[in-house]
């Protein structure tokens, strides 16, 4: 064989290796979350799985999962933990009794407006959470919105604290959120969202409380009269991934990934934004009432639920809520 044909020999052998080296380099995973696809979460992990191929060269190809088609949040985590689904969006609720910080969340009237919040989520105390997680077998990339929590019922219209008393509301199952409305006067029923829209068509609770775009994704009115704009918390939610799919990834691919996650995170901020201003005209159309809280009247609502933030401080870690608060007066002074 001669010189010039060995060298071709050598370097098609080469490029072959790199083929197949750029085949087997290839990964494939899920992306789950509860949302309906009309969700502005859907919109945006539809965007993440596009973007995570495009900036990984097609080296990551994921598929998104709406819906909960893949279970309960605490089901997808702990799928996520084990390495049986590579990516969740969601509350990391489920997580509260080992990182206790994921609490903060829960605590009534911290925000003023998605100003403060975003400068939070952006900020060192959810890095912080974030690294707590770690231990769990997660690894974040990325935290966002699903908008503040406002009260809907199918009783009467709440305009003021007495307005509460004796409303039985689905709250979710954690002790923040338990405490606050009973603290409120509610007849506080944890339950899982899945059962909620059935349990407020037959009448078995009155009310519940979530984000405005997310109730009418779910069709709350079609099962309530009333909401009133409460905003007494903010939810937002967390883009994690299986630490096990994480550290199979190259450097490119972590980075392409995380760029991907980052512009999804500004994308559903956005649509959250937009679609809070329009589904309120939506549900009006829908025969829904909705409110405003007269300042005064919601300043006695803030009073009464003080002494909750007063008895959980304590378990979350007075030192983080210290850190956490600074970080919001340090948003609010436009810091």
């Amino acid at each position: 064989m001669s010189g010039r044909m060995l060298k071709r020999v050598v370097v098609g052998l080469a490029l072959g290796a790199l083929a197949t080296g750029s085949a087997l380099a290839t990964v494939t995973g899920k992306v789950g979350h509860a949302m309906p696809e009309s969700h502005p979460q859907a919109i945006a992990m539809n965007k993440f799985v596009e973007l995570a191929a495009k900036y990984t060269n097609n080296n990551v190809q994921l598929k998104a999962f709406h819906s909960a088609v893949l279970g309960s949040d605490e089901k997808q985590l702990q799928a996520v933990q084990t390495g049986t689904q590579e990516f969740y969006i969601g509350t990391l609720a489920p997580f509260s009794t080992r990182v206790k910080e994921v609490q903060v969340w829960d605590l009534p009237f911290m925000f003023a407006n998605t100003k403060e919040v975003y400068a939070l989520l952006d900020g060192a105390a959810c890095k912080k959470i974030f690294e707590k997680v770690e231990a769990t077998g997660v690894h974040g990339l990325m935290w966002t919105g699903m908008g503040f929590r406002n009260l809907s019922n199918s009783k009467r219209p709440v305009t003021k604290l007495e307005d509460i008393n004796g409303l039985k509301v689905r709250v979710m199952a954690n002790p923040v959120a338990l405490e606050t409305w009973k603290t409120l006067g509610a007849n506080a029923v944890p339950m899982a969202f899945s059962e909620v829209f059935t349990a407020l068509e037959i009448k078995a609770i009155d009310g519940q409380e979530n984000p405005l775009v997310h109730m009418y994704a779910n069709k709350m009115q079609e099962v309530q009269k009333y909401i009133s704009l409460t905003n007494h918390v903010y939810t937002p939610v967390a883009l994690v991934v299986s630490k096990k799919f994480w550290d199979g990834l190259s450097d490119a691919d972590k980075q392409g990934v995380q760029k991907a996650a980052d512009e999804a995170k500004i994308l559903q901020r956005q649509l959250l934004d937009e679609g809070d201003k329009e589904v309120i005209g939506k549900f009006g159309t829908a025969g829904v009432k909705v409110n405003e809280i007269a300042p005064a009247e919601l300043a006695k609502i803030q009073e009464k639920v003080k002494p909750v933030v007063a008895k959980f401080a304590p378990q979350i870690g007075e030192d983080f809520i210290k850190e956490f608060y600074a970080e919001i007066d340090k948003a609010r002074a436009g810091k």
